[in-house]
């Protein structure tokens, strides 16, 4: 990774230049940043960073003026498919990505500007709206789960995704445990509203940890906590396994980790099929996910505040994605474009 000082392009029709207030670090980004790839959003070389938000500096669409506040998706569907006729533009067969929120100002595509760019509200914190990418991922995976006020939820994971999976979970009207590791985190997923913390060691024997540590008081009996939904936001094969261990019978489970590729895992066919069990995955977010992710923000149920724990210069971003790789345990970190 290198920063590097570019003279920007002209804008075609329909495009709109926005000058970026805020960026944000991601999982998605580490695991490239390791990795070298991502299957379906960036092959480098390529610009980096997919969550930002920022103010149109320079605008070649009749539909968008400068100067207005906005935050756009990291992707854009074609809309004529047959996955974007039914509703599921994340499967997309010619879905776009946008990539480069870690610069000063970055050129928004057309199609992106039709399908992707959303009005932010005047008081609406450009760091909070950075948030809405991958806010759109998390609501899209509560509504393919299909949760519903009154269940116990378990999160697999206290990395970002997870403590927004918390947050939201929270919010619906849900009892909802974590396990994983960092104290800082754990804390952070108790303050979110998570009611069980689980450690898990550094050995990774998730099972453990939560059968271990999810027995509630009531009156002198223990009863071990059954998990309606399990989701893991992980993205290991062992914490796959995991998951359909921990959750109750005729539970569901979310694998909404995206593991590496090439990866497989063994689940137990007997524990599947006579528990009734739900397995599903999410992948990614739909439009009107985003758009939902930006109203939870808007009326401040996620605030940066919670989940922005530290801040970086744009020319320290290469000392910073090494730290991250190295075992840097910070939550989210904002990316200061401009001194």
């Amino acid at each position: 990774m290198r920063v590097e000082e570019i003279a920007p392009r002209a804008l075609q029709p329909g495009e709109v230049r926005l000058h970026i207030e805020a960026a944000l670090t991601c999982g998605t980004d580490l695991k490239v940043f390791k990795r070298g790839y991502h299957a379906r959003m960036i092959m480098p070389p390529a610009v980096f960073g997919h969550e930002l938000a920022g103010v149109i500096g320079e605008s070649q669409s009749q539909e968008w003026e400068t100067g207005t506040r906005v935050v756009v998706a990291n992707s854009a569907p074609c809309g004529g498919c047959f996955f974007c006729k039914n509703d599921q533009e994340n499967l997309c067969g010619d879905l776009l990505f946008l990539n480069g929120a870690y610069a000063e100002s970055i050129v928004v595509p057309a199609r992106f500007v039709q399908k992707s760019l959303l009005r932010l509200k005047p008081e609406t914190d450009f760091r909070d709206a950075a948030l809405a990418e991958p806010l759109a991922c998390v609501v899209q995976g509560i509504e393919d789960l299909k949760l519903r006020a009154g269940q116990n939820v378990l999160v697999l994971g206290a990395g970002p995704i997870g403590l927004m999976f918390v947050a939201l979970a929270k919010n619906l009207g849900c009892r909802v445990g974590v396990a994983g590791r960092g104290e800082k985190r754990l804390q952070a997923a108790q303050w979110l509203g998570a009611e069980n913390v689980f450690a898990v060691g550094n050995g990774g024997d998730v099972v453990g940890a939560v059968r271990g540590g999810s027995k509630s008081e009531t009156g002198n009996r223990k009863l071990e906590i059954k998990f309606d939904a399990v989701i893991e936001a992980v993205g290991k094969p062992e914490t796959w396994a995991a998951a359909v261990q921990l959750v109750r019978k005729g539970g569901a489970v979310n694998f909404f980790g995206g593991c590496p590729s090439g990866t497989t895992v063994s689940l137990d066919t007997h524990l599947i099929h006579y528990s009734n069990l739900t397995l599903l995955a999410s992948f990614h977010h739909t439009p009107r996910a985003f758009r939902r992710a930006l109203a939870f923000i808007e009326a401040g149920v996620i605030r940066a505040a919670d989940f922005v724990d530290g801040e970086c210069r744009l020319t320290q971003l290469p000392a910073l994605f090494r730290s991250m790789a190295a075992g840097n345990h910070a939550i989210k970190t904002l990316i200061r474009v401009r001194e």
